[in-house]
């Protein structure tokens, strides 16, 4: 039985729907697929090769145009993930599909987002009821989307729930694969700790929801110890026998804008709710034993 959730088989011919099929979403399927009827979900091309997953049905979903056959898969879906990110007007799900979704029999929704809303906390400890404090205008647009899709379930009465991600890993993305593509840099900021979550951790999150939805419910989805990026680097270069990039300096490192912004906020967030309220078992508790599974698995 997966940790966190409740063993059950199919819920009796419940359907899925999936917006935004990325590394997230697609590890959340592959853990549903046994429990839902029929599993459909979006992809910016259909055609692209490694688009499909299994027997998803994969509809188009881009800038502009839309697969014909989405606002009749939502009048016959019971359960909706929302992963697509945002565009700079907002929430493309609802402004496209507002009135399909309040008219459909959907129970559960789930929305995908980010710590990033909290912004810089100095490294305190913070927790769900902290007041956002986002510092970017990326951040800023995540808020906005959260408290649409809050205001929608009110709205219609249906369980909205948002799930706040700290940094994402996993097979194939992750530490390990950064040192092995020499694409990893040691950078050195005193005092800078970040969290982390396995991408199987999400998706054990997000089932063990489905299972006690709570309209409104707003969770944290991170592991136990916020730690320097500097250190997961060196465990991970250990693990795989890999050797290490040389340390730099935060202040003269060569990062991107959406990097170097990353680096500007400091925080430690508590994962205390999906513990007590979702019964969440963290089978990755901290990146040692994330990082461990992956090398022992070859799925690094």
């Amino acid at each position: 039985m997966a940790r966190g959730t409740r063993s059950r088989g199919k819920h009796d011919g419940m359907n899925l729907f999936v917006f935004g099929l990325g590394f997230t979403a697609r590890r959340f399927v592959e853990r549903a697929a046994g429990r839902f009827g029929e599993i459909r979900a979006t992809v910016t091309d259909p055609a692209r090769p490694g688009a499909g997953l299994g027997d998803v049905a994969l509809r188009g979903f881009g800038p502009e145009t839309d697969d014909a056959r989405i606002a009749g898969d939502l009048a016959d879906t019971d359960v909706l993930l929302v992963s697509a990110p945002p565009s700079r007007d907002g929430d493309t799900v609802l402004a496209r599909y507002r009135d399909a979704i309040a008219d459909s029999r959907i129970g559960w929704i789930g929305y995908l987002s980010t710590i990033g809303i909290y912004g810089d906390q100095q490294g305190a400890w913070i927790d769900e009821t902290t007041p956002p404090n986002p510092t970017s205008g990326r951040s800023h647009g995540r808020i906005a989307v959260e408290k649409a899709w809050l205001a929608f379930g009110q709205e219609t009465g249906k369980a909205v729930q948002v799930f706040r991600l700290s940094g994402i890993y996993g097979p194939g993305r992750n530490p390990i694969v950064k040192l092995r593509e020499g694409k990893s840099q040691r950078i050195i900021k005193p005092g800078q700790v970040f969290n982390r979550i396995h991408v199987d951790d999400i998706a054990t999150t997000l089932l063990a929801s489905i299972d006690r939805p709570r309209a409104q419910a707003i969770y944290n989805v991170t592991d136990d110890e916020p730690t320097p990026p500097q250190v997961v680097t060196e465990y991970a270069a250990g693990l795989a026998n890999l050797p290490l990039p040389p340390e730099i300096d935060f202040e003269t490192a060569d990062l991107s804008p959406m990097a170097r912004s990353f680096y500007g906020e400091n925080k430690r967030v508590r994962n205390r709710l999906i513990r007590e309220e979702l019964c969440v078992d963290l089978a990755y508790p901290t990146y040692r034993e994330g990082l461990a599974a992956l090398v022992a698995d070859a799925r690094a």
